[in-house]
């Protein structure tokens, strides 16, 4: 993604697959085969002053309950919602982002208590939809939440109309499901703690099965590999 140094604050930006397949994000609408997508460009993260922080691409953002993700699969596949709040980018894209370099993710998460963490993995990249968008993340590094993607890694996409086990039917949202997850920030907008176990938006191994998060952020960037 072509945005490091380019992009002086957070915001939303337009994403847009250039003739030469790169992806561009800007603030205007340069030319390209497909039309301009909405992201949301978080430029916060500096930490220690490492020039790697900052300037994450948005793809999944919770935070309120506004948009319902309890989605079929074409809408997982084409993206929904309002990159000003809460949106999902769409697992084309992902897959067309992530397949031509080396992507990292990032997992911000909040709880209604305030407390902040993050996960942070060093490879990210999405397999084509013939492969149900089949997810590859590793490299965990520690940011106080804890390792729950792992677990998910190398499964299947899954939606209520497209299900292998019937975890997105079970837990009402779309996600890499095994049997079934440990990290479900696609499922029900719930509040806090006490809700049923494996419903709502949680992370395990940050606050367990019965919490269900304030919010939660799934973003991605180019990494820098070292020489």
């Amino acid at each position: 993604m072509n945005h490091r140094g380019e992009l002086p604050q957070s915001g939303i930006y337009l994403l847009t697959f250039s003739t030469d397949v790169r992806v561009i994000v800007s603030r205007t609408s340069p030319a390209g085969p497909k039309s301009p997508v909405q992201v949301y460009c978080d430029m916060g993260c500096a930490e220690n002053d490492d020039p790697r922080e900052g300037k994450w691409t948005v793809f999944q953002r919770r935070m309120d309950g506004t948009v319902n993700f309890y989605r079929p699969w074409e809408q997982y596949r084409n993206g929904f919602g309002n990159a000003s709040g809460e949106y999902w980018l769409g697992l084309e894209n992902l897959h067309l982002i992530t397949s031509r370099e080396t992507y990292e993710l990032r997992v911000d998460m909040e709880d209604f208590e305030r407390s902040k963490v993050y996960a942070i993995y060093s490879s990210f990249y999405l397999a084509p939809e013939s492969e149900r968008y089949r997810l590859h993340v590793n490299g965990y590094i520690d940011g106080g939440a804890g390792d729950s993607l792992s677990y998910h890694n190398g499964k299947q996409f899954a939606t209520f109309d497209k299900d292998i086990n019937s975890c997105a039917l079970t837990y009402e949202g779309g996600f890499w499901f095994d049997s079934c997850h440990h990290a479900n920030p696609n499922g029900v907008y719930k509040w806090g703690s006490g809700v049923p176990a494996y419903t709502g938006i949680y992370w395990y191994h940050w606050k367990g099965f019965y919490y269900s998060l304030k919010s939660i952020m799934m973003k991605m960037r180019r990494a820098v590999l070292d020489d």
